[in-house]
Parts: C-alpha cells; sequence; structure tokens
C-alpha cells in the first residue's frame, strides 16, 4: 500500500531525525487501526535524498513482520528509487533490534548490491523514538556480512581485493624503487599516486 504524500512531506532526508518525523506521522494515522502489530515501510530516495515514495509492505503480528525481498525492491525499481530506506515499528516500545531485524536487514542489504539499489538506513520507531541501524554504527556491520552473499560473488570480491593488493605492492616497488635514484617525494606522489606520508614511511636500502 502506498503512503499518499503531501509535497511538504516529499522532503529532502538529512539525517534520521528528519525521517522519524515524517514516519511517527505515518506510525500514529496507521496506529488508528493496527495498534499491536508490527508494520514495514520501505522508503525511496533520489540520488539528492529527496523522497520518491513511502510503501507500506507487510503488516505482521505484535512482535514479528515479514519482509520479502522481492516486495521490498520491486517497487523501488519501478520508481527508479536509487537508494531505500527500510523502517519497521516495534508495538512494545522496545527499540532494540531483534536477531530476526539483523538477518531481514542483512538480506536486503546484499539483495541491494545486486539490484544497484543501496539500504542506506534501517529505523525502528515507536511513538515516542526511534532507533537506526546507521546511527550506532550496526548498518556498517552488517554490510561486511558474507551471511547473503552468493558465492560468485564472493569469489569475485577475493579476487578484486587480491588484484588491488598485487597493484598496490607493484607501485610500492616503483616508489622503492625511485627513492633509491634520489628522486624527491614530490615526484613519486605524481608518479605513483601514493600519498607524501605514504611515500615518507618507505624504506629502502641505498645502493
Amino acid at each position: 500500500m502506498n503512503i499518499k504524500l503531501t509535497e511538504a512531506e516529499r522532503i529532502k532526508i538529512l539525517n534520521s531525525d528528519d525521517l522519524y518525523g515524517i514516519m511517527q506521522k505515518i506510525l500514529l494515522r496507521e496506529h488508528k487501526i493496527d495498534q499491536n502489530r508490527e508494520h514495514f515501510w520501505v522508503i525511496g530516495l533520489e540520488n539528492n535524498h529527496r523522497i520518491l515514495f513511502i510503501e507500506l509492505i507487510s503488516l505482521g503480528s505484535v512482535n514479528k513482520t515479514i519482509a520479502e525481498p522481492m516486495e521490498v525492491f520491486s517497487f523501488a525499481l519501478q520508481k527508479r528509487a536509487v537508494k531505500i530506506v527500510l523502517c519497521h515499528n516495534h508495538p512494545s516500545g522496545e527499540l532494540k533490534p531483534s536477531d530476526a531485524d539483523k538477518d531481514i536487514t542483512d538480506r536486503l542489504i546484499q539483495v541491494g548490491i545486486i539490484v544497484e539499489t543501496e539500504v542506506v538506513d534501517h529505523l525502528i520507531i515507536s511513538n515516542k523514538s526511534y532507533l537506526s541501524f546507521k546511527d550506532i554504527g550496526l548498518l556498517e556491520e552488517l554490510e561486511k556480512s558474507t551471511k547473503y552473499v552468493p558465492p560468485y560473488v564472493l569469489a569475485e570480491r577475493i579476487k578484486k581485493e587480491a588484484t588491488k593488493i598485487a597493484e598496490k605492492k607493484k607501485t610500492i616497488e616503483i616508489a622503492k624503487a625511485m627513492k633509491r635514484a634520489n628522486e624527491d617525494n614530490e615526484k613519486i606522489a605524481a608518479f605513483t599516486g601514493l600519498t607524501l606520508e605514504e611515500i615518507t614511511t618507505l624504506r629502502v636500502r641505498k645502493k
């Protein structure tokens, strides 16, 4: 179910406070019908973080709701959102993320990478307050998870990382050779792309 927004509500989201201000109003509005059930919304954003849409994905029970990736991302792709924010409420008022909350966020982050629609935050809200996965560092932690990363994607990531390390090592060897030739650090930096600090810390044996 698409949530109707006024033009004033289609604001540019600068932080989690901005979004909570809107979602709190929506929660209070919907609570008139389903006061004791969890709601799961997806907020679609333009590249400049202006709100494109707010979609109610599912209504659950008192302490659980289901958010299937197909439901979460289909509307975002239709509306050409480049980023999304996940949001659900805890009727109990307890804002601590459950293991299930973390797990679905982990899964949706990885699906978002594949369909090129970044998950930029997940808010747990109540009538009076909220918790942001991004603000407490949990989103960054989940982005590093490999639980839902397909094996071929994980293998590709490892390959890219290995290539990056090999290229870095080659660049360092070039910088060392230039230092041995008494080239100045600024010239080495311009040639290799290393920072002056990195070059200064290099130890070489003079011939």
